[in-house]
């Protein structure tokens, strides 16, 4: 088996880890036991480019448990978990290409590493592995029937190459399912991010000014959790919507502009570019923090950064600290990659419990059904999303009420008014 890890000497740790998650992730234990019963995916060829942590192991040990051929590479530099990727290998001989702090070289020597299975799905977060198809193997594009995307990121990225005709085959918006981004966006997010923040820096939260760069699912998650801690809190927006949600919710919005030297602690969630630019650099009072919890490292100008600074030193792990010219200091945590991953652990279990069994899911319809979809974005279907949440509630014992036979006459009904 080929593999390229830290060190195999982790495997240890890494298994305890993995089912420590296991314990947390009931809803694709149930999918892991059926798919091994009948082996639905049997003959498949898996990659999957995804945070190699250890609830991203129990996912790819289900894809395997179901008779799939899988290989996994990280998609972030610095969200990769050694140990587990250690465990992987070694206690569940599933190939791993993976170090964490590997650099942008490595890091897509890898990608076409777990390409050399020839895959038939994609599994991605991110896009970086459907974009590496596209761009530069594009003689595997003919073996793939389809492949799946995990974040609002890559479901931007993805629909804009549908939109003009480049996509080559079907995916499925793993992250347009409703128990995915209600639940891992905005509870999951929420929750990491604040932890990836205090693992970093020990702060206090309470009573700083946060300054939070996007109001979508995940900016919306953090911005609750970290008012509920007792912040100030600051939002940023572009979308008029979105804007109107945010001050209906309480929070104070401003532009990125105004909001600059108000701020104690920055964090960007909007999926874009230089949302935090040289301009707010020069605005922030001495002391800013500065973090990202959006998918790529670009939503803040490190290099606009860079080129205020006259030295920058590691002060703590995960915190560098740029002493600009003028003599104010600004503090860059995880180098400006994902904070919750990169400083932290990720998202809980229990939530990632029900966006990998929508990916398991993705993965068998897109078995059964790809060769009647076109090379387009696609939603999984409602009622495989209506699938894991009441499987979500039955290990939970959740009991709520059904409608009765009237009730749902009642609802299909025209004829009746007042």
């Amino acid at each position: 088996m080929d593999f390229d890890i830290k060190d195999t000497k982790l495997r240890k740790k890494g298994k305890l880890k993995i089912e420590w998650a296991e314990r947390n992730m009931p809803v694709l234990t149930l999918i892991k036991e059926r798919f091994k019963k009948r082996k639905l995916l049997k003959g498949l060829r898996i990659a999957a480019c995804l945070h190699v942590t250890s609830e991203t192991a129990n996912l790819v040990r289900t894809l395997k448990e179901g008779g799939a051929k899988v290989t996994l590479t990280a998609s972030n530099p610095l969200s990769t978990q050694d140990d587990v990727a250690a465990s992987l290998v070694m206690d569940y001989k599933i190939p791993v290409f993976a170090i964490k702090r590997e650099n942008d070289k490595t890091y897509y020597q890898h990608i076409d590493a777990a390409l050399c299975i020839r895959p038939n799905i994609t599994m991605d977060d991110g896009a970086d592995l459907i974009s590496t198809l596209h761009l530069k193997k594009k003689e595997l594009l003919d073996g793939i029937i389809g492949g799946t995307e995990e974040t609002t990121t890559g479901v931007v990225r993805l629909r804009s190459m549908a939109k003009k005709g480049v996509l080559q085959y079907p995916i499925i918006a793993v992250n347009d399912s409703h128990t995915k981004y209600l639940f891992d966006n905005r509870y999951g997010t929420g929750q990491s991010t604040i932890d990836g923040i205090l693992r970093a820096t020990n702060m206090l939260l309470a009573g700083s000014t946060v300054v939070v760069a996007g109001y979508g699912w995940c900016g919306r998650g953090f911005a609750l959790r970290v008012k509920g801690m007792g912040a100030n809190v600051i939002v940023t927006e572009v979308d008029p919507v979105k804007t109107l949600e945010a001050i209906m919710d309480g929070f104070r919005v401003l532009p990125m502009k105004e909001a600059a030297p108000l701020g104690d602690l920055f964090v960007t969630l909007t999926g874009d570019i230089n949302v935090i630019d040289l301009m707010h650099f020069k605005r922030m009072k001495t002391g800013a923090i500065v973090a990202n919890s959006g998918h790529f490292d670009v939503e803040i100008n490190k290099k606009a950064l860079k080129k205020l600074s006259k030295s920058t030193r590691y002060i703590r792990p995960s915190v560098k600290e740029y002493t600009l010219k003028s003599g104010k200091k600004i503090y860059l945590l995880a180098e400006g990659r994902l904070v919750n991953l990169s400083s932290a652990e990720g998202h809980p279990a229990c939530v990632m419990d029900m966006s990998f069994a929508n990916q398991s899911k993705a993965a068998l319809y897109l078995k059964e059904n790809a060769s009647y979809l076109g090379k387009k974005v696609y939603k999984l279907p409602e009622e495989l999303d209506l699938e894991i949440a009441n499987l979500k509630l039955k290990c939970l014992k959740i009991r709520y009420d059904r409608l009765t036979k009237e009730q749902k006459e009642y609802l299909a009904s025209w004829k009746i008014g007042t």
